[in-house]
């Protein structure tokens, strides 16, 4: 026998086949499900400067109505882990969008149905209803990150998606800006639902809750991703120990802490380049796209960042180190931002604020998916639980200082929010954790080099 044939013996089959990549094909749908998904939630908010003059509603309305969508968001986050455990992420979340999709056409087809105090009370039930159908996005999609691509890979992917959602963010101000001057806040609106329609239908027809069960998966992506097997479900009273690990818990409350300035950034950046820094409505469409866009490169900087230095220093430190210098940061900035006279200083400093924020996403997802293992959906349902609260909690507040021209109250309060954060990673730890959370004869696979 040659030499070139004892070579040719000795490689394994699996090393022979030719690797398929349905792995990122699952994770682009699950990045779009989330674009679509901030996509929905910032339109009102836009779309509020024809809102409230055409419907006679007021500033702390419209605070209201964002103020719904959270309420039906933030309790039901749990719920909505535990729901894809027991049914799996394919048919929870196409169920879920489309119930998404019904409560976004609601909203501008409102008031051709409903008038005074009906009207706000229709409105307010379409964003109830759409914070309820878009809860299993995040949890149950921390799912598919942790089913679908090697434990190396998660703070990536977390970060990654985090980037698509803050890109649909970032889309929503120009978009319905220019819809609404053309043909009034309903159409624009409704036009907008369209390609949400395209994407849910993808994630339908292509999506699988396991590798295994996907039919262009080979068997060498499956080792590189690894051949777990999904969990059993277990009884609530099981399931939910999960939640109470110091971990988790800690990473909750920081996490709601953070998402106070979350929430003040996304939500309400275009109302105060309008109000407070009198910017045109046309030019603050296109201002207020920025810090979305800082954000969407931060958070995928921040979770390739994230797993590169849990590679090198262990979880515990990798993880912790973004937070703990990012984190102080922002609280500097926004009080610099909003004392600064130059509005395209504060736009930046903003712009820069949210990208340090959203550094954060890939290490907050990744160290919960590290502590939970199997449990990663209720345990992230109630990581997002905490972050929604943050909106809950702070939304109320900033529609009432703003309606009193009090922003700068409003960003001081972020200011401490930031810092408390970074306070709750001095004592978070998921390193001890981190290898019994890897699925089940995956060791040898994703200790590898080969992570694309």
């Amino acid at each position: 026998m040659s030499r070139a044939a004892e070579t040719a013996a000795r490689v394994s089959p699996t090393r022979l086949l030719r690797r398929s990549r349905v792995r990122w094909r699952v994770f682009t749908l699950l990045a779009g499900l989330g674009a679509v998904a901030y996509f929905q939630q910032k339109e009102v908010t836009i779309a509020a400067e024809q809102i409230m003059p055409q419907l006679s509603l007021s500033q702390m309305q419209i605070g209201w109505l964002q103020w719904a969508f959270v309420l039906g968001y933030t309790p039901t986050q749990i719920l909505a882990g535990r729901v894809g455990e027991i049914f799996g992420a394919r048919r929870t979340l196409t169920a879920a969008c489309v119930i998404a999709l019904a409560a976004t056409i609601a909203l501008p087809l409102a008031p051709r149905l409903l008038t005074g105090s009906a009207l706000f009370a229709g409105m307010l039930l379409s964003q109830l209803l759409l914070g309820i159908a878009q809860s299993p996005t995040f949890p149950v999609g921390a799912g598919v990150v942790r089913a679908w691509l090697p434990v190396r890979r998660w703070a990536f992917a977390s970060g990654v998606q985090s980037s698509a959602l803050q890109l649909g963010a970032a889309a929503t101000p120009p978009v319905i800006v220019l819809l609404m001057q053309r043909v009034g806040w309903q159409q624009a609106l409704l036009w907008s639902a369209v390609p949400m329609l395209g994407v849910i239908v993808l994630w339908a027809w292509d999506a699988r809750d396991m590798p295994r069960d996907h039919p262009g998966v080979n068997r060498s992506e499956l080792e590189l991703i690894g051949t777990s097997e999904s969990a059993p479900v277990q009884p609530l009273a099981g399931t939910f120990r999960v939640l109470l690990r110091r971990d988790v818990l800690v990473l909750t409350f920081s996490y709601l802490s953070m998402n106070y300035v979350y929430y003040l950034l996304a939500n309400w950046s275009f109302l105060y380049l309008v109000q407070e820094r009198h910017l045109g409505v046309a030019r603050s469409g296109w201002l207020a796209a920025l810090p979305p866009l800082g954000a969407a490169l931060g958070a995928g900087l921040g979770g390739a960042a994230a797993d590169a230095l849990a590679a090198r220093y262990g979880a515990r430190w990798g993880y912790r180190l973004i937070p703990l210098l990012s984190l102080p940061v922002v609280a500097v900035l926004l009080v610099v931002a909003v004392f600064h006279a130059d509005a395209l200083v504060a736009v930046s400093l903003l712009t820069l604020c949210y990208a340090l924020i959203e550094l954060n996403e890939g290490p907050f997802w990744a160290a919960t998916m590290r502590t939970a293992g199997a449990r990663t959906m209720t345990a992230t349902g109630f990581l997002n639980t905490g972050g929604a609260a943050g909106g809950l909690l702070g939304i109320p507040v900033v529609a009432y200082l703003s309606g009193h021209g009090a922003w700068t109250a409003a960003f001081g309060l972020g200011s401490l929010c930031a810092f408390g954060s970074a306070l709750g990673w001095l004592v978070i730890d998921c390193e001890a954790r981190g290898e019994s959370t890897a699925p089940r004869g995956s060791h040898s696979v994703r200790s590898g080099t080969d992570s694309r």
